[in-house]
């Protein structure tokens, strides 16, 4: 399991704490199915577009896992979210990370639509 260092953003907001599992579940490969709607669609940074939840799943990293996480931000409001940060490698290989999430109602409980920068 990678070592997480959280953001301090989400102390008090269960919204933000939710946008930073999902960042960090995107980095490491490890998360939780019901977080994402079934018909989810995530761009990745390289602009492929994967349609699914089975294929968000399958599309995960589980090579080059990740020693460090950590998550610089993590925010919400309304139906968006955003988390950046840094990942680094066990070999010390370094890369920054950006996701942008939609979600499929206000109680921002479910993920609709992800788009990932580096």
């Amino acid at each position: 399991m990678p070592r997480i260092i959280r953001s301090p953003d989400c102390g008090n907001s269960p919204r933000n704490g939710f946008v930073e599992n999902i960042a960090i579940a995107l980095e490491t490969g490890i998360c939780d199915p019901e977080a994402f709607d079934p018909a989810v669609t995530w761009e990745t940074a390289s602009t492929r577009q994967i349609v699914g939840r089975t294929a968000l799943f399958e599309a995960l990293p589980t090579e080059r896992a990740p020693a460090k996480v950590i998550v610089e931000h993590a925010i919400s409001h309304g139906r968006v979210g955003a988390a950046s940060g840094e990942v680094i490698r066990a070999n010390g290989e370094t890369s920054r990370f950006c996701h942008v999430l939609e979600f499929t109602s206000l109680r921002a409980n479910h993920v609709a639509r992800v788009k990932s920068y580096d």
